[in-house]
């Protein structure tokens, strides 16, 4: 099964980003429950190169954030 980018979570997607090559990405989503191919897992590495999210960011990838005017009790930016 391939990868669907939109139901990877933050944590995967760090994981990811930790892999040194596309043999070890290869692994990592097999693990996970990925079957990529060597010219998808180096494809990945290359995007993956490409982003730096930082803490805000990652929260918010991650589900962990909230719109700006949120006026939830629950959420954490009020």
């Amino acid at each position: 099964m391939g990868i669907n980018k939109n139901e990877l979570t933050a944590e995967q997607i760090r994981k990811a980003m930790e892999c040194k090559d596309a043999a070890e990405l290869m692994e990592f989503a097999k693990n996970e429950g990925f079957d990529i191919t060597l010219e998808e897992a180096e494809g990945y590495l290359d995007e993956l190169s490409d982003i730096e999210l930082d803490k805000e960011n990652l929260d918010k990838v991650a589900g962990g954030g909230c719109y700006p005017d949120c006026e939830k009790d629950y959420c954490f930016e009020n």
